[in-house]
């Protein structure tokens, strides 16, 4: 029954994943970097310490009490995560919901599973399983296979796209992703997936302060809110910065206070969106309380986004027009990357 639920738990964190970017597509007169970084205030500084508040009402002393190099380790892992965030809206922006999440979520489930495992090697420390040990150990082994699988499928993904932009004229590319570009895309989509898996790694090294709250006798099942607070500073802290970067370069602070625009539904939508990115942690973390196994709670975390995601690129008709072999191709590559997930899942689990 405690497995059933923590399935649950993902199912539903992987649906508010996979369609936070919905309300975004609402927005209208204000550029990329104006409603993702109102999104993200809602995502990163707003909404995190309000659930931990309800959840965990003594966040604050357990934060304050933490030794300093576990809240400076969760802090850069949020800061390299949120690079990986950052880019993970481009991609979306230029390959769509469906093969921009597959190829992004596709990296991030792979390196979320191997990141922890190389720094273990690096840096050992008792009851953590090392890339060597990986390598020696059968769970592992099927890990590693999973990742390899996980990357064919990606690059199956990628010609898929290839051929899509072949299949369409530059209109109908217009009407299916508005600002559809495979080369930057797949660029972009890589730094993202490789980035976005050291949120994984983050709630790793942020794990006593969760351990602190159930032993201060909160509710196991909402302990990892504590450690969104400080994870979440690190991303918005990069996300921040880029974006008043190019609110400057591209003279788009008018935004904000654009008459011209719907200002109110505006920030209504882009709030709505941050809020709905934060509840697929809110959910992990209750999943993860339930199943117990970080490495594969990632990952069946980023197999319920990878399928949502792509319902939504079918119901935005993001594939069509094109042949029937780029719609095979790209379901060999979306499947590859399922089965991959589920793979690297089972190897954990061993």
């Amino acid at each position: 029954m405690q497995a059933l639920l923590g399935v649950i738990f993902h199912f539903i964190g992987g649906f508010a994943s996979g369609s936070f970017y919905m309300p975004y597509k609402k927005v209208r007169g204000w550029a990329w970097e104006s409603y993702w970084i109102v999104g993200g205030i809602f995502s990163w500084l707003i909404v995190p310490p309000v659930a931990a508040y309800l959840t965990v009402p003594g966040f604050a002393d357990i934060i304050q009490s933490t030794d300093i190099s576990i809240l400076k380790v969760t802090y850069i892992m949020g800061v390299l995560w949120g690079i990986g965030g950052l880019t993970y809206g481009l991609g979306v922006r230029f390959l769509g919901m469906s093969l921009g999440n597959s190829v992004i979520l596709g990296f991030c489930s792979a390196f979320g599973s191997l990141v922890p495992s190389i720094y273990y090697n690096f840096v050992p420390t008792a009851g953590k399983t090392s890339f060597t040990d990986m390598l020696a150990d059968t769970g592992g082994q099927w890990v590693l296979a999973g990742v390899v699988v996980c990357l064919i499928g990606i690059a199956i993904c990628g010609k898929a796209g290839m051929m899509k932009e072949n299949d369409l004229d530059e209109e109908a590319k217009q009407k299916s992703v508005s600002e559809f570009n495979i080369s930057k895309g797949l660029i972009i989509a890589t730094i993202s997936g490789i980035l976005s898996a050291f949120f994984n790694f983050g709630i790793e090294a942020g794990k006593p302060m969760a351990e602190e709250a159930v032993v201060r006798g909160f509710n196991p099942l909402f302990q990892n809110n504590v450690i969104y607070i400080i994870l979440l500073w690190g991303g918005l802290t990069t996300n921040f910065i880029w974006c008043m970067i190019l609110n400057f370069r591209n003279k788009t602070f008018g935004d904000y206070k654009n008459p011209s625009t719907p200002l109110l539904k505006n920030y209504i939508f882009s709030a709505l969106a941050g809020t709905t990115w934060f509840l697929q942690f809110f959910f992990y973390g209750m999943g993860e309380s339930k199943l117990g196994n970080g490495a594969s709670s990632w990952i069946l975390h980023m197999a319920f986004i990878i399928l949502i995601s792509n319902l939504w690129g079918i119901f935005l008709k993001e594939w069509a027009g094109v042949s029937k072999k780029t719609i095979t191709t790209i379901s060999i590559g979306i499947g590859l990357i399922v089965a991959s997930v589920l793979i690297v899942g089972y190897g954990n689990s061993i």
